[in-house]
């Protein structure tokens, strides 16, 4: 199977799960973007390596691992998002120490996390990319608009939860679904739009 490189385009607010984040990531070579939903925690480490002038005072745990590596010579080479299912993605971090390569398993947060620590390039398979990747078909005519659609949070201080009580999926039919992921896609509603993917998904399988 072939592997497809992803980059960070930035997280925004979950607007239906209190506490959560959704990560946006972009296919280097393409147009769709797949979205990942995760823990505060998480969005915070990941807006951390994001933003490079920014220091904790202490080392989070991502940092602590970062520093654990770098005294016992171990290196991230490279992240690979290689299952999904029922929505969960699963992910590898190869790590190379002595030219000798391990593969461990980890949350795709997590994952992503330590790949931006060790400036390691982050993959993904071409059919999970294929089932769970979204088209943004947005086409901004001014730059007030394109703003509007980069619109993503990369800033730690700014982060808050948005409280909104969770919604449903399984009373809807196939049609309304994709209807709906649509709608989704086009508010930059990313959050909403990968829990509808995951049902879709659920149904397709």
């Amino acid at each position: 199977m072939s592997l497809v490189k992803l980059t960070i385009k930035g997280i925004s607010y979950s607007q239906t799960q209190n506490g959560a984040y959704a990560l946006i990531l972009n296919e280097v070579d393409g147009e769709r973007k797949l979205p990942i939903v995760i823990g505060a925690f998480e969005a915070q480490s990941i807006a951390i390596a994001l933003e490079k002038e920014i220091k904790p005072p202490r080392p989070l745990t991502h940092d602590l691992f970062k520093n654990f590596a770098d005294r016992f010579d171990i290196i991230v080479k490279q992240v690979i998002i290689h299952k999904l299912v029922d929505g969960v993605f699963f992910s590898s971090v190869i790590c190379e120490r002595d030219k000798i390569e391990e593969i461990i398993d980890a949350r795709t947060s997590d994952a992503i996390a330590l790949a931006l620590r060790f400036n390691a390039p982050i993959f993904t398979y071409k059919n999970i990319l294929d089932k769970a990747g979204i088209y943004l078909n947005l086409k901004p005519d001014n730059e007030d608009e394109e703003a509007e659609v980069d619109d993503v949070l990369s800033e730690p201080q700014t982060f808050g939860i948005e409280t909104v009580s969770g919604e449903g999926y399984s009373q809807y039919s196939l049609q309304e679904l994709n209807d709906m992921l649509e709608g989704a896609v086009q508010n930059e509603d990313y959050e909403k739009a990968a829990k509808i993917r995951d049902e879709i998904s659920k149904r397709e399988s």
